[in-house]
């Protein structure tokens, strides 16, 4: 008795550790978009550039021929400090060179305070006065996390989803709103429970389009105010139990043979209905009936394994000729 509880719990354990394996082999075959993409700095060349096309002629100008001569380079020491101040206060300069690439823009910040947009291209900020935080203006790509919902007839699903987002105004997507795809892809998360809430199962299946559009009206009305916009919600992929899979296999089966029932039935009632028509249409013209026994008879003719009796048709039409007036003279 005892060997066979281990055996039974042996056997759930084999089965829930493959059923665990096929749900981690099923997630990490999703691929999914990587929505890290930071500024992609472009001025650290030309900051590189200017820094130097100053720098490196000061120096030369500085030491000039002590540099091989060191009584000289000491009596030089005040003219090299005054260039490294000089070159340290031009690297500051320097730094304020910005270049925001063609899908970016630069919100700056005077002292804390929001001024302007500026570019895309080169601008200037103002060192320790101005800040500037670039944002891409892109459509972005935001990994809605796996979401479980009951729908409307209590039936378990799990979605995985993707957010299309896009900046619309740079300065309120800075100052109204700390990290805006996070609070983005929150909405998205709630508002997604909600309407997969309302929804039956079928309907969700079946109109897949009229739900992401109906939870990008509800999400982009919300994040509006944060200047920004909604593409598009892609519900990626529906994760069912397996019961109901195998419950909705065999319901589309039966549905199938219904249809091809449904479809055989009606077409042996337009063969019947075709087969009567003609059955009236040579009752009316013996020679049709003839020809068509001609017909039948040629076509078993042609296979050498078919044995064939003939009669001659006067003999059958005289034979019934003979009947039919002996029926008639017992009446």
């Amino acid at each position: 008795m005892l060997t066979v509880f281990l055996e039974a719990i042996n056997n759930m354990a084999n089965i829930l550790s493959s059923s665990d394996a096929k749900i981690m082999n099923r997630e990490e075959s999703r691929v999914y978009a990587d929505p890290h993409v930071g500024h992609v700095s472009l001025g650290g060349p030309v900051r590189g550039v200017l820094f130097w096309l100053l720098v490196l002629p000061l120096f030369l100008f500085t030491i000039g021929d002590a540099a091989f001569n060191p009584g000289k380079l000491q009596n030089r020491l005040p003219w090299i400090t005054g260039a490294a101040i000089v070159s340290l206060l031009w690297s500051k300069a320097v730094s304020g060179v910005r270049v925001a690439a063609e899908w970016e823009k630069g919100v700056i910040l005077t002292l804390g305070k929001f001024s302007e947009v500026r570019g895309s291209g080169m601008f200037y900020v103002l060192p320790f006065i101005e800040s500037v935080r670039f944002l891409d203006m892109r459509v972005q790509v935001v990994n809605i996390p796996r979401q479980r919902s009951i729908t409307r007839d209590n039936v378990p699903v799990e979605i995985d989803s993707a957010l299309f987002l896009v900046v619309k105004d740079p300065g309120l997507a800075v100052t109204k709103v700390q990290n805006y795809a996070f609070a983005t892809s929150q909405y998205v998360q709630s508002a997604l429970r909600d309407v997969v809430g309302s929804l039956t199962l079928d309907e969700l299946l079946s109109e897949r389009e009229k739900v992401q559009d109906q939870i990008a009206l509800i999400v982009g009305e919300k994040v509006r105010d944060w200047g920004l916009g909604i593409d598009s919600v892609q519900l990626q992929d529906f994760d069912l139990p397996e019961e109901l899979k195998k419950v909705m296999s065999r319901q589309a089966s039966a549905e199938r043979e219904k249809r091809a029932t449904i479809t055989k039935a009606e077409g042996d009632r337009i063969a019947a209905q075709n087969l009567a028509e003609a059955a009236e249409l040579m009752q009316k013209n013996p020679i049709a009936l003839e020809l068509r026994t001609l017909q039948t008879i040629d076509g078993l003719a042609g296979s050498p394994s078919n044995t064939v009796v003939l009669f001659p048709m006067e003999l059958g039409n005289a034979v019934k000729f003979m009947v039919n007036p002996a029926k008639e003279d017992r009446n």
